[in-house]
């Protein structure tokens, strides 16, 4: 009687452990409207006007926010622009951006650095670029050094070739070495 009462205990604990409730994963509400769209990685984005390039994108990380209607960029930007004829203008590189996707303006920021075909360098930490009319402009410390002069200041606004520029509030020297 002993081992049938100890047997039928042990039956017991081990239906008891058997039915024990589960812990169940929690979940989180999140909102679709805040979800990207899309997503890609290392990837190409021609910008175009009657099929006429304006503009060639590379980026680390792209992602869409279709209602939102715009999209980021990260880990490391590479945009090379080009003029009216199809020609190699300058090269734009920077840590991160984002485009407009109705207007498919182009703003970047952290480390923006754009190389006039010239060789004319500009540094900044926000630059804009403006696809309708292919100029840019910035608001924050700029500092461009050309062949012929370096001047910095605060805010721009120039051309993409930086050929035409007008820097606002100079606050260094413009060396001319001609």
């Amino acid at each position: 009687m002993r081992r049938s009462s100890v047997f039928l205990m042990l039956l017991m604990a081990i239906g008891m452990i058997g039915c024990e409730e589960k812990l169940k994963p929690s979940v989180v509400m999140v909102d679709q409207q805040k979800l990207p769209s899309q997503e890609s990685w290392n990837s190409t984005v021609v910008f175009t006007d009657s099929a006429r390039i304006k503009a060639v994108l590379w980026s680390g990380h792209i992602t869409v926010y279709g209602s939102e209607q715009y999209t980021l960029l990260s880990d490391s930007i590479h945009v090379d622009f080009y003029n009216d004829l199809q020609q190699h203008t300058s090269t734009l590189t920077a840590l991160r951006g984002r485009v407009n996707d109705r207007t498919q303006d182009l703003e970047a920021y952290e480390r923006v650095r754009l190389v006039s075909d010239d060789g004319a360098v500009l540094k900044t930490d926000r630059l804009f670029w403006n696809n309708a009319d292919r100029t840019i402009h910035s608001d924050t410390f700029v500092d461009i050094a050309s062949r012929t002069e370096h001047i910095t200041g605060q805010g721009l606004v120039s051309d993409q070739s930086l050929k035409n520029y007008r820097i606002f509030r100079v606050t260094g020297q413009a060396v001319t070495t001609e």
